[in-house]
């Protein structure tokens, strides 16, 4: 049996504006509309055993995977777990977890594929004949790893040399693991040819791995242990105990398991695989025209020529230009040289310094029960439109330091203010002042959408007191 296992976590600095905290790059959506998570999760579909497979997340993504896997021919909840991790500790507790988790519903003996949820794979029919070839592998007791024959020198990945062929397979040992490498190095390991990129994914049996953690990292996984022991394990979804998880070493499965254990083996291939660490590699993926631009959405070049210009909803034009990254979204731009692409990162640092919440959110926040888009934020005022999606409710919750008026622009909403609950419709409106226990549901089966004016002298989201929430968001003290 082989149980497909996505982690889905981390922020996409690189490819800031459009990837951030809140809104992470999984949820990216690509040329053709679909986000990275809905490809990820059909490409595990289709070597997935009886359709079942598990998701590691964090809680705040939970809501929108679920939806989003939701769009997925062939996906069966009742058939996927989720394990959510009360905060990031990398991935070799992560692996440890999912390991765990399989064990006690498949046994053993089931084979656990790893694989990012923020990865692009084109090719998907030599994608399951790599996978194919892994899982004999691993029947003989190998930790595997699927390395991608390198297209040109890459500084941005780290590498796999391989060492001797595996009798009877389609495999090597693993000679070594190496870190990323200067130009001229990985113009080295492009012209020795036993050399592939390391792809991040994974394929072993869960005895394989549970034994090789024992070896290479007892702390890891006797804190994976406490914490699995403490967590509810009949839950959905099973959020991991978070006092026990928060022990678990902060370290990467690379290090922690592969670069230390006796029995590893790589599987290479050419299935058009990409990590999507940047915007330069984002471009990539999109055909040039003749003057090497790439561009997507409303946009206007005049004598520029090897360009990636994403835009929005507005018009981005650029003239006697060259080698440029331009990226629109409703509140951020981005420029930047091509070669420098992977430096974005840098900006997203600066921001978390200053505190900017530009960092976090997008202008749309999407939240467990639908979304928000800010539309003026001012000192003494923000004004938001929200979309309840249908059979949804907000958290009952008050504020200390804002009032609020809801108008509904469409749609019927529930609303309950203090003591008092009714019907708004379209076109009506209500005061909630400072320190009024206040909810609003969406009872009909069509999202509904009103214009909140928050005043006030504060409008953080800290300033939520929360009573009661369907979604199990943590409560604050009454």
């Amino acid at each position: 049996m082989l149980i497909p296992v996505i982690l889905s976590g981390g922020a996409g600095t690189r490819l800031w504006p459009v990837s951030r905290r809140a809104h992470p790059k999984p949820f990216m959506r690509m040329a053709d509309g679909a986000t990275l998570a809905h490809k990820t999760l059909a490409r595990a579909l289709g070597i997935a055993s009886d359709g079942h497979g598990m998701t590691i997340t964090g809680r705040d993504y939970y809501f929108i995977t679920r939806d989003e896997y939701a769009t997925v021919d062939g996906f069966r909840q009742e058939r996927h777990t989720f394990l959510l991790e009360p905060d990031g500790r990398n991935t070799a507790p992560a692996v440890a977890m999912a390991a765990l988790a399989v064990r006690d519903k498949h046994g053993p003996e089931a084979q656990m594929m790893v694989m990012p949820a923020d990865h692009l794979i084109n090719d998907l029919e030599r994608f399951k004949s790599a996978v194919e070839q892994a899982q004999a592998v691993a029947e003989q007791g190998y930790l595997v790893t699927f390395g991608v024959h390198p297209l040109q020198p890459e500084t941005g990945y780290g590498y796999i040399r391989s060492g001797s062929k595996i009798d009877g397979n389609d495999a090597n040992e693993v000679a070594a693991f190496v870190e990323k490498p200067d130009l001229d190095t990985a113009r080295k390991y492009l012209a020795a040819g036993n050399y592939d990129w390391n792809s991040g994914m994974f394929l072993f049996r869960v005895d394989a791995v549970l034994n090789a953690m024992r070896e290479t990292c007892p702390d890891v996984l006797a804190a994976a242990e406490a914490c699995w022991a403490a967590s509810d394990q009949g839950a959905t979804p099973l959020e991991l105990d978070s006092q026990s998880f928060a022990q678990c070493p902060n370290i990467s499965f690379d290090y922690a398991v592969m670069e230390r254990a006796d029995r590893c083996a790589v599987v290479s291939g050419d299935f058009g695989w990409s990590d999507i660490g940047s915007w330069k590699a984002m471009s990539e993926l999109q055909e040039a025209d003749a003057a090497g631009n790439r561009v997507s959405g409303k946009t206007i070049l005049v004598d520029s020529t090897n360009c990636y210009v994403r835009g929005g909803k507005r018009l981005v034009a650029a003239v006697g230009v060259k080698d440029l990254v331009v990226v629109d979204t409703p509140d951020a731009v981005l420029v930047a040289d091509r070669d420098r692409a992977q430096d974005v990162k840098e900006v997203v640092m600066q921001l978390n310094a200053d505190d900017d919440e530009a960092a976090t959110y997008h202008q749309t926040v999407y939240r467990p029960w639908g979304s928000y888009t800010i539309l003026e934020d001012e000192d003494d005022c923000k004004v938001k439109r929200l979309v309840v999606k249908p059979g949804q409710v907000l958290s009952l919750q008050l504020h200390h330091r804002r009032t609020e008026h809801w108008t509904v622009v469409s749609g019927t909403a529930k609303v309950r203010v203090g003591d008092e609950e009714f019907m708004l419709e379209s076109n009506q409106s209500v005061y909630i002042p400072l320190n009024t226990k206040h909810r609003l549901e969406n009872p009909t089966d069509t999202d509904i959408a009103l214009i909140e004016v928050q005043c006030g002298d504060y409008f953080g989201e800290d300033d939520i007191v929360r009573f009661e929430d369907v979604y199990g968001r943590v409560k604050q003290p009454a």
